[in-house]
């Protein structure tokens, strides 16, 4: 199983990144696909997550309206889109799989390796 992240770098306050997550090793398309984050000192939180198949996507309320979660299940990716990004959206970002049918199961729940946002003048 692996969940690569890419995407991630420095940009300024108003600006935009969009994340990839590739995914490999599992039937993604049976997967809920999440993105979360965690800031320096700061507990991991949840940014956005979007069910197996369909439109049903839940955003913190903290990037509602900015930010927007996608996914391709034909090219087994997930993306975040990152709008109007300010200096508290800094964090490492994560992507997150979990088995749709089974979320209790932590033998079904992947984590990607991280990728850096660092929004700065």
């Amino acid at each position: 199983v692996q969940l690569v992240e890419s995407g991630g770098g420095l940009v300024q306050p108003g600006g935009s990144l969009r994340l990839s997550c590739a995914a490999s090793g599992f039937t993604f398309s049976s997967y809920r696909m999440s993105w979360y984050r965690q800031a320096p000192g700061k507990e991991r939180e949840l940014v956005a997550n979007i069910i197996p198949v369909g439109a049903s996507t839940n955003y913190a309320d903290s990037v509602k309206g900015r930010f927007t979660i996608s996914r391709d299940n034909a090219k087994n990716t997930v993306y975040l889109q990152m709008n109007s990004l300010k200096p508290e959206d800094t964090a490492v970002y994560y992507c997150n799989a979990r088995y749709y049918w089974a979320d209790w199961d932590q033998r079904t729940n992947y984590w990607g390796q991280g990728t850096q946002v660092t929004v700065s003048s």
